[in-house]
């Protein structure tokens, strides 16, 4: 490791090959913890590439417990996260009004590392049970429309690095891999990304597979779109920048959209919206990526259709009865 990390500190950069070996090495334990957060701060402070991403993903759906969920043509929406934005948890609301709108959603999350709330911190809040068992999953599909796939139950290889990435609390590279790995290998996906260099690489990585799938960026540094001003849609087809306007939205200010301090305000935030009781800036905010996950689903919708047909999974309370359901179920 001494030998990898004197190549990174001297700018190099690690060839795909090399990226998978050393993040299947690493999470097999073979390098002491020092050497794995010196590896893992390296990105934070340099951009990583195109072959080193790559690798780092090839790593991790090797090492992954895969789940073959293929004829729910289901779509995860999940974003790397790590944009410091605390806001409350808009792809797990999303996720639950795009199973009530008919789209089956196999949602990749976990644990927060540098926000207070992550999708599965919300879920456990609520009493569900994680699990990995395929039976159980399919059943939550078939009778919900969503399961829920929490990431260290399919990624056991990482049980060494989760530690370390806890104690260092920042976003690293992991982040950026999160959407990319998930185990039930859907085909279709919406992607939120922190920065539009990662936006980029993500796009270029997608174009190579056959996916359908959308990557948003508010220019302003969310990994969703926020509404707080205009926004980059790059999908297979075409790359956008829209305002809020575009999708028959309205504007909101960055502190109606804040996440609280706890998980216990998170969870009530996320109850308020799904129970009708929401603000119209959480209201609208989530509607416009779940309005987009709908679109990556069915591309001949127009932008507006899909956010309507998310309105009406929201205000109807469909999307509130497919938690209440999967809640149930487990």
């Amino acid at each position: 490791m001494k030998d990898i990390l004197n190549t990174l500190f001297e700018y190099q950069h690690l060839t795909r090959q090399q990226a998978k070996e050393i993040l299947i090495n690493l999470t097999q334990g073979q390098y002491n913890q020092s050497q794995v957060a010196a590896f893992l701060t390296v990105y934070i402070m340099r951009s990583i590439t195109v072959e080193e991403l790559e690798g780092f993903r090839d790593a991790m759906l090797e090492l992954c417990i895969p789940v073959n969920l293929e004829e729910y043509d289901a779509i995860d929406l999940c974003g790397t996260g790590g944009d410091g934005k605390n806001t409350f948890n808009i792809s797990t609301l999303s996720s639950f009004i795009v199973a009530g709108a008919g789209q089956r959603v196999a949602k990749h999350g976990n644990s927060g590392v540098s926000s207070v709330c992550g999708s599965s911190n919300l879920l456990a809040h609520f009493g569900y049970q994680f699990t990995n068992d395929i039976d159980q999953l399919r059943k939550s599909i078939e009778e919900t429309g969503i399961c829920f796939l929490h990431a260290p139950l399919f990624h056991p290889a990482m049980k060494n690095v989760a530690p370390i990435r806890k104690e260092l609390g920042v976003k690293t590279f992991f982040n950026m891999l999160g959407p990319m790995v998930n185990p039930s290998f859907p085909k279709k996906q919406l992607v939120g990304v922190f920065s539009l260099e990662l936006a980029r690489l993500y796009a270029y990585l997608y174009q190579q597979t056959d996916k359908d799938f959308v990557i948003l960026h508010s220019l302003d540094g969310y990994d969703e779109i926020s509404l707080t001003g205009d926004f980059k849609m790059i999908s297979k087809a075409s790359e956008q920048l829209l305002s809020p306007e575009d999708i028959g939205l309205q504007t909101v200010k960055a502190e109606e959209l804040h996440g609280g301090e706890t998980i216990e305000e998170a969870a009530r935030t996320f109850e308020n919206i799904l129970k009708g009781e929401g603000t119209r800036a959480q209201n609208e905010a989530v509607l416009a990526n779940a309005g987009m996950a709908l679109y990556c689903g069915n591309q001949q919708l127009s932008l507006e259709e899909a956010v309507g047909k998310a309105r009406e999974s929201l205000e109807s309370g469909k999307a509130l009865q497919t938690f209440e359901k999967l809640i149930e179920l487990h």
